[in-house]
């Protein structure tokens, strides 16, 4: 085995990871360390003689110093060690020493007291990612038969295991690449995680209030007597170190003192005494923090220094943060009843989820809750979103049965990519609702740990249509759309019947219809104002029956002979006996709130109810929303795109080689955009650069005719009409006759410069490229070239990695799509190709994150294939991106 290597200055703090484990708790990961000799010893002075012996393979009762030595310096490249911490104390350590330029020999060691919470799983992804950046690509370990636990490890993890019995010890290999199968046991496990974390926090059997004040105004004593009236079903405790008892409770004066273990500390003191508290809290074993109190990073840079602090030592020690300045948290559950918010009073028992990151907006999104009757499951204030945010209480949402809908008031975005990910697994089973008013830096609230990004708005509304999230502009729209998907079947389809007792308001929702893609196909039926409650009745039933109908709206004004909640009752009725969405609208209408309620209660003990209107446009929209989540939920969510012969390796070398001569990188000269992207299976056709008319003959010899001739200015690049090129070069002469014409042309503005190539079929030319955005990682982009791109800004977006209905969809999203088709009698291109080209590009861009740019443009598209005449590639150091195939909290 290699001698120790001092470890080198530069040690890898991008490495270093917070991780969620099995049981909910937090753990830290990061390298080893020289001073971690200390921390080494004791771990192994603490672990069993079994642990021992499995680990070492003899019963060694303390590490010598050289052991200590060999194990904690490290080269950080051909020797990696790992350390798990909690408290500060080592819990895990895993390691890795390099036999040869790809395979490397593991090793596991984990507590004997964390043993069966996840966490040799954790430092296997997190080992397994970094071999894979140094270019490791197969693991081996020796493993005594009875260490049953380490082979599952690796046999868990989702790797083809190999091994064999040799002299005593089961010699293990597996490949570290990832598989399909491993992909799947990471999210797999990072969600399980994620979720016990939650709900953890959720379902305290204990809660301690750190501030609980006597003074009716303050907003301690405020969250204390909402915890106490809302019904809460665990143990509550009062902090205030000045009293003897607040609201008939003792008080108690440290967290530390309650002489029990707290699962929920909610903060509410000034900002500068939080983190004495949340040392308290870290001593005293709690599990969570909701912290209420303001005056951190949204106050300026003293907070910020606060708020980074918070955050330290909360995850040092292994709890959860909700806030700092958040609103609460409030989960209507009967075996909980947890009013840890300032709302006055504990919403109706409910099944809409709801996040906001806002505490403001959090009092006007329960305010319009209730005024709508719209019953809540789980309502969460991320406030400042240091630790716990929207992507964590998704995690809980997927496993919720008490919830069926959900959503989102996001006012910035900390890792888009997981937020895709998992918002996509919640969308398949639960519609997602999220208002969202823009991506740029403008609308980050002060406070968040948000990145700045350069994609344009459309690769945002393009990320949540992969995901299946049902945009929406404000809170009234989310209400209005969790209001039908809530209590109403999701729709079947777009055709959409009309009933009525107005021609003027059923022409206006037919109108509305239109206007969002809704078919009508029934209707629109207007009743007479003398109609009884029995014609509105048998006419929506009608409608409901109708094989050709999917959605039925009604639209009612009051009636002259019945009563306004007669007229509701029928409605309803009918809804309720119809497995077909129903909304309405009443205007004018008094008493059909309670009328529009089903007789019958489903399975979560919820009575069905119809979705009332004030405007027949918004009823519209809502079922437009409804129908668009329903169509996608049904579809096929195709494979991910695997694309055959890519040479990954290769492509890492030679970005590696460019950047080690260019750190700060450079554009790729032609010899090298060649390299890479045929790494990836994509040719770019030849161009030869030509100064004299004797050349440019010359070359159109050599590559044979037709050729074309065009300028390299970036002044012609993207002009309209072919100013700097010429096409469909068949002889010699035509070749020295462009060049001199062009020559003349472009002279007097520097651009005389060209260069020859083939000349390809005809086609649609068509633009591919990818970006690395800060916050986003890599967007791929599609659009047909010329004015579609340049003058209207026809482009389409999606965030990888994709699947092969995200490439279909990509193609399909762009207005110009129908010129691919066969536009006028034209012969339509191989979609195929097109596709897969874009595929590859997507694959290139995910798994290179150096990638900073890729444009090939123009792409030739046409009925044989498709030809990439032009390509640009820049690449840069790496940004750290979140979500990279090991668990890490943001």
């Amino acid at each position: 085995m290699t001698e120790p290597a001092s470890p080198p200055a530069a040690y890898p703090a991008q490495w270093e990871a917070d991780v969620v484990l099995r049981d909910g708790s937090v753990a830290h990961v990061r390298p080893i360390r020289p001073e971690d000799a200390d921390g080494v010893r004791r771990f192994h002075a603490g672990q069993s003689a079994e642990s021992i012996y499995l680990r070492f393979f003899a019963p060694l009762k303390q590490l010598s110093d050289r052991d200590v030595a060999r194990f904690t310096e490290v080269d950080y490249h051909e020797r990696v060690a790992l350390v798990a911490t909690v408290h500060d104390d080592i819990i895990g350590i895993a390691r890795y020493d390099s036999i040869d330029a790809t395979t490397a020999e593991v090793a596991f060691n984990i507590s004997d007291a964390y043993q069966g919470r996840g966490v040799g799983s954790v430092l296997l992804e997190h080992l397994s990612a970094i071999a894979r950046e140094e270019g490791v690509r197969r693991f081996v370990a020796d493993v005594l038969p009875q260490n049953r636990k380490m082979i599952s490890v690796f046999t868990e993890a989702g790797y083809e295991v190999s091994h064999h019995y040799d002299d005593g010890v089961i010699a293990v290999s597996f490949t570290i690449t990832p598989t399909e199968q491993s992909q799947a046991v990471f999210m797999a496990r990072e969600h399980r995680a994620e979720s016990v974390s939650m709900r953890g926090v959720l379902f305290p059997g204990t809660v301690a209030v750190v501030g609980a004040s006597r003074r009716a105004d303050s907003i301690g004593h405020q969250l204390l007597h909402n915890i106490l009236t809302g019904g809460f079903t665990g143990s509550v405790y009062a902090v205030n170190p000045e009293a003897e008892e607040v609201q008939g409770l003792p008080a108690h004066r440290t967290v530390g003192d309650i002489g029990r273990e707290v699962d929920l500390a909610v903060i509410a003191v000034p900002a500068e005494s939080v983190l004495e508290v949340v040392r308290d809290c870290a001593g005293a074993g709690a599990r969570a923090l909701l912290v209420v109190s303001a005056g951190f990073a949204e106050a300026g840079p003293e907070g910020e220094v606060r708020q980074r602090e918070l955050l330290r030592t909360a995850r040092s020690n292994g709890m959860r943060v909700i806030g700092p300045n958040s609103f609460g948290i409030i989960n209507s559950h009967p075996e909980v009843r947890l009013n840890a918010s300032l709302a006055p009073a504990l919403p109706p028992a409910g099944r809409f989820g709801l996040f906001s990151q806002s505490g403001a907006l959090g009092i006007a999104v329960l305010a319009s809750a209730a005024r709508r009757n719209l019953g809540v499951s789980v309502f969460a204030s991320a406030g400042n979103r240091v630790d716990v945010s929207g992507n964590d209480f998704m995690q809980y949402w997927i496993d919720d049965d008490d919830t069926t809908a959900v959503g989102l008031y996001l006012e910035s975005m900390g890792n888009p990519r997981k937020f895709s990910r998992i918002a996509r697994h919640l969308s398949t089973i639960k519609p997602v609702i999220v208002v969202k008013s823009g991506v740029s830096s403008y609308g980050v609230p002060p406070g968040h740990r948000a990145r700045a990004t350069r994609v344009p708005p459309a690769a945002f509304d393009a990320m949540l249509r992969q995901a299946g999230v049902i945009r929406v502009e404000n809170v009234h729209q989310l209400f209005d759309v969790a209001q039908l998907v809530v209590h109403q079947p999701l729709p079947q389809g777009n055709r959409v019947a009309i009933v009525g007792n107005s021609a003027a308001l059923g022409a206006l929702t037919a109108e509305a219809c239109v206007s969002w893609d809704l078919e009508v196909t029934h209707g629109p039926v207007s009743l007479s104002a003398e109609a009884s409650a029995s014609d509105s009745a048998a006419a929506v039933q009608a409608a409901f029956a109708d094989e050709h109908v999917d959605s039925v709206l009604t639209c009612f004004i009051p009636p002259l002979v019945t009563l306004d909640e007669e007229v509701a009752t029928a409605v309803a009725a009918a809804a309720a006996e119809s497995s077909k969405p129903c909304a309405a609208t009443f205007l004018g209408m008094r008493g059909v709130t309670g009328a529009l309620t089903g007789k019958d209660v489903d399975e979560h003990g919820v009575r069905p109810v119809v979705p009332a209107y004030s405007m027949p446009e918004d009823a519209v929209r809502a079922l437009a929303a409804a129908t668009r989540y329903g169509e996608w939920r049904a579809r096929d969510k195709g494979e991910r795109v695997a694309p055959a012969g890519i040479d990954r390796a290769t492509a890492e070398r030679l970005v590696d080689t460019v950047l080690a001569t260019s750190p700060a990188g450079r554009p790729l000269v032609a010899e090298e955009v060649e390299q890479l992207l045929s790494a990836y299976g994509i040719t770019v056709w030849p161009t030869v650069q030509v100064s004299t008319a004797d050349e440019a003959v010359a070359a159109a010899a050599a590559m044979g005719y037709p050729v074309v001739l065009k300028s390299t200015s970036p002044l012609l690049r993207h002009q309209v009409g072919g100013s700097g090129v010429r096409v469909d070069l068949g002889s010699e002469t035509s070749v020295r006759e462009a060049f001199a014409a062009l020559g003349s042309r472009l002279a007097p503005l520097a651009a005389n410069t060209f260069v020859l190539q083939r000349m390809a079929d005809p086609g649609v030319p068509c633009v591919v490229n990818t970006a690395e955005d800060p916050l986003f990682g890599p967007v791929v982009s599609f659009s047909v070239a010329g004015p579609p791109t340049e003058l209207l800004g026809d482009v389409g977006h999606r965030i990888p990695p994709l699947t092969d209905v995200d490439v279909s969809d990509l193609i399909s999203s762009v207005r110009a799509a129908p010129l691919l088709h066969g536009h006028r009698g034209a012969a339509p291109v191989n979609r195929a190709a097109l596709a897969d080209l874009i595929a590859r590009a997507s694959v290139l861009a995910d798994e290179i994150p150096e990638l900073a740019f890729l444009d090939l443009n123009p792409v030739n598209a046409h009925p044989g294939g498709v030809d990439v005449l032009g390509a640009e590639v820049v690449v840069a150091p790496a940004s750290v991106r979140k979500d990279t195939g090991r668990r890490a909290l943001s």
